[in-house]
């Protein structure tokens, strides 16, 4: 059975960083992109980051840029989240996600940033 299960989030004032973890299971991710989507209340759902093992290649939204670093244990089967210089404007419920054509979504760990 396909797992992504995201931890890491919680309550955090703007500036401030929080990690977010994605454990996969149920698949080898050696060869297939995971990544972040977040969704913020009232707004759409969008990209934040993926990486790719294929490649090595890694993706961020220009409103991460410079402050989201996403990296990989493969040994723990764990996508990570580093997110630095938080705004509020991060604050959403953030998935992790299988695939460049989605298929498996985690529940989603909700990161709210106050001011």
């Amino acid at each position: 059975e396909v797992q992504l299960v995201e931890s890491g989030g919680g309550l955090v004032q703007a500036g401030g960083s929080l990690r977010l973890s994605c454990a996969v299971s149920g698949f080898t991710f050696d060869d297939i992109a995971i990544g972040w989507f977040r969704q913020a209340p009232g707004k759409e759902r969008e990209g934040v980051s993926c990486t790719s093992s294929e490649d090595g290649r890694t993706d961020y939204a220009d409103s991460v840029k410079g402050r989201f670093t996403i990296s990989t244990d493969y040994a723990k089967k764990t996508v990570y989240l580093q997110m630095n210089s938080l705004k509020p404007e991060d604050t959403a419920l953030y998935y992790c996600v299988r695939g460049v054509v989605v298929d498996y979504w985690g529940q989603g760990t909700q990161v709210i940033v106050s001011s």
